[in-house]
């Protein structure tokens, strides 16, 4: 008699069909360790039933913390969220480097750690903070050649990052013992945690990689209430109101924006793609519709003119 591999589904039998539907918004999820945050997004695009969904710059898998998923018409969004500031709680193992600068990687030296107090930590500190220059970790998802990185140093290849400039706003010590430091970054787009780690390590003299890292705040969302994984499967099982009551709205992710309330020919301009005069306003704005409606992120000239950097097409509310 021949057996049937329970872990395998029948080809006769067919999974149910997700009904995919337009759903616009934003979910601050507590990414949880382990899984990479392009299936910590389908598990939860799934569960909303999204049929477009995107997140803002991913956490390694073993990183936790914020992780901003946009759908529908937030994915527009996708962009200013990347560029925006953020703040990491991070833990480092002293005297120990790794291939991936973390501790997932395989071990390549070990050193003694030095007797440390503060002010050598402080000085070792300083240099990492303001605009720097920094190394991305051969083991990330930079592209080189087309090519991600990390599949090159996979495959043995020699990988050099080229160099760039972020910013530090701010690298505070929250606490050391005999072989680990804990420290809070306040940093910019394209800053790796795990290269601070290692800087700090090789300023310190024993080297250093990355054991824990948690995402506390992504700019507009300072004081983010994140959702976990586990409570939105819960949710989902309550109904879809219990469900949505976790998406924000789209305009959310604009809160640090100045805002513009148009009128009704001001808002069927923009619609139809034609510029705009808004006396006394310049730079960037969040234009809304006569009926509130999120309508386009407007650019204003020095003379009040309007130039569309992205258009969005959202129910009123």
């Amino acid at each position: 008699m021949t057996r049937r591999n329970p872990g395998f589904m029948h080809r006769d039998r067919k999974l149910p069909r997700i009904a995919w539907r337009d759903l616009h918004g934003i979910v601050l999820l507590d990414k949880p360790e382990g899984i990479s945050s392009s299936q910590v997004l389908q598990s939860v695009r799934r569960l909303f039933r999204a049929a477009k969904g995107g997140h803002t710059g991913a956490l390694d898998p073993m990183a936790t913390g914020l992780l901003p998923l946009c759908f529908g018409e937030a994915t527009k969004l996708a962009g200013n969220l990347l560029g925006a500031r953020k703040a990491y709680r991070a833990e480092c193992r002293l005297g120990v480097t790794t291939a991936t600068a973390d501790r997932e990687g395989e071990v390549q030296r070990e050193r003694p750690v030095p007797a440390l107090d503060d002010v050598a930590i402080e000085a070792a500190l300083a240099p990492l903070r303001g605009r720097i220059v920094q190394v991305p970790p051969a083991y990330s998802a930079l592209k080189q050649g087309g090519e991600r990185l990390y599949l090159k140093a996979r495959r043995g290849e020699a990988v050099q990052a080229p160099p760039r400039e972020i910013e530090v706003h701010r690298l505070e010590l929250l606490s050391h013992a005999a072989d680990t430091l804990v420290f809070e970054v306040e940093c910019g787009s394209g800053t790796y945690v795990r290269s601070l780690a290692v800087d700090l390590g090789e300023a310190l003299g024993c080297g250093a990689h990355l054991t824990a890292l948690r995402r506390l705040w992504v700019e507009p969302f300072l004081e983010p209430r994140m959702v976990t994984l586990t409570a939105l499967e819960e949710a989902a099982s309550q109904g879809d109101e219990a469900l949505l009551a976790w998406l924000l709205p789209v305009e959310a992710g604009l809160d640090d924006w100045p805002k513009l309330q148009l009128d009704e020919a001001q808002s069927q301009a923009i619609a139809r793609g034609q510029p705009i005069v808004v006396a006394g306003a310049r730079g960037p704005h969040a234009a809304f519709a006569s009926d509130g409606a999120l309508l386009a992120l407007l650019e204003l000239d020095v003379d009040g003119r309007s130039r569309i950097l992205r258009g969005f097409n959202l129910p009123p509310p």
